[in-house]
């Protein structure tokens, strides 16, 4: 069985300097007859945005008009608007494989494989698998292939003891505790989406701790502000697990993953199983907005920069990215 780990990756992704695409150049103005160019650095931020009704209820019909957008309090002006979402579509599936999650692996295998059946169009989409655990493998490298997505879930597997904080009476002789999230969502965001191009989503399936790794939340968020990447957390855990070692199943990592980079996270239960949950996030990847903007400010200072992106009308929810981080000049 083909397993790619990726955890070492990270100590030279941390010690390394973040590299961006070369500045778009702009052509404009003659001199004497001949075509001069000028180079202009711009910097283009990009914006997934969902909108919902105060009954939930996706709306999907609004004119660029609609929305108002500041940056770090100052309004920006809104320059490149899509309603459609027929913009690609990159997609990573990150699935806990702890051993609280041991009981959940085959319904995560059918509603994962049927999800990619769903989401991917031909010739148009891609779409990668990673487990996590005590490290974090590549099961299913970029690929439209619903064939080879479907050979990565089967490979699912327990490799670690006694994820969670936690880590408590089930048998983990010779395995180390461990259920890296913050690892695994930092290296699918770095390593794998940085080079693609258009919509970008990451749909995390946890309980939603964190226990070893090397990268802190804060971090992991920051990885995906700069890859322009959407996550969303499905929290997912066995009860019974947690009763049995008096632990619980938390969430409030995920909640944070998923608000911060615009998107949203739910919940598994008997009246939300997992399919229904795909099937949500299938028509919010549907339903989104896509908009650009080219940052008007007074300084060049690095660090996060706030966005705040809400519809004029009242009574509308937007869900959006809440920052990102510029360029290095």
């Amino acid at each position: 069985m083909y397993r790619q780990p990726l955890l070492w990756l990270l100590a030279a992704l941390l010690g390394s300097v973040y590299w961006w695409p070369p500045p778009l150049i702009a052509q404009e103005g003659t001199s004497q007859g001949e075509d001069v160019t000028i180079s202009v650095d711009v910097e283009i931020v990009n914006i997934l945005a969902t909108v919902r009704d105060r009954k939930g209820r996706l709306i999907n019909d609004l004119p660029k008009e609609a929305f108002v957008l500041e940056e770090d309090g100052k309004p920006q002006q809104i320059k490149y608007f899509a309603q459609q979402s027929d913009l690609p579509l990159t997609i990573g599936l990150l699935i806990d494989t702890s051993i609280s999650q041991q009981r959940l692996i085959g319904d995560e295998r059918r509603a994962g494989s049927q999800f990619f059946k769903q989401v991917l169009r031909h010739k148009k989409d891609l779409a990668y698998l990673i487990s996590f655990d005590v490290d974090v493998e590549l099961l299913q490298d970029l690929t439209e292939s619903k064939r080879l997505l479907a050979d990565g879930l089967d490979k699912l597997e327990v490799q670690g003891g006694g994820g969670g904080v936690h880590p408590g009476p089930v048998p983990t002789q010779g395995m180390r505790p461990g259920t890296v999230l913050f690892d695994a969502v930092y290296l699918a965001s770095d390593e794998m989406m940085r080079g693609q191009v258009g919509r970008k989503a990451i749909v995390i399936i946890s309980d939603g701790v964190d226990y070893g790794s090397r990268v802190k939340r804060e971090e992991a968020i920051e990885a995906a502000h700069r890859s322009d990447v959407v996550l969303y957390g499905v929290k997912y855990y066995d009860a019974g697990f947690y009763y049995r070692s008096g632990g619980f199943g938390a969430g409030g990592a995920l909640k944070k993953l998923a608000r911060e980079t615009g998107g949203n996270v739910f919940e598994v239960s008997r009246r939300r199983p997992l399919q229904q949950i795909f099937d949500q996030i299938q028509q919010e990847l549907r339903s989104q907005y896509s908009l650009g903007y080219t940052p008007a400010r007074d300084s060049d200072e690095p660090g996060l920069r706030r966005i705040k992106l809400k519809a004029k009308r009242g009574g509308l929810k937007v869900q959006s990215r809440k920052g990102y981080y510029p360029k290095p000049s």
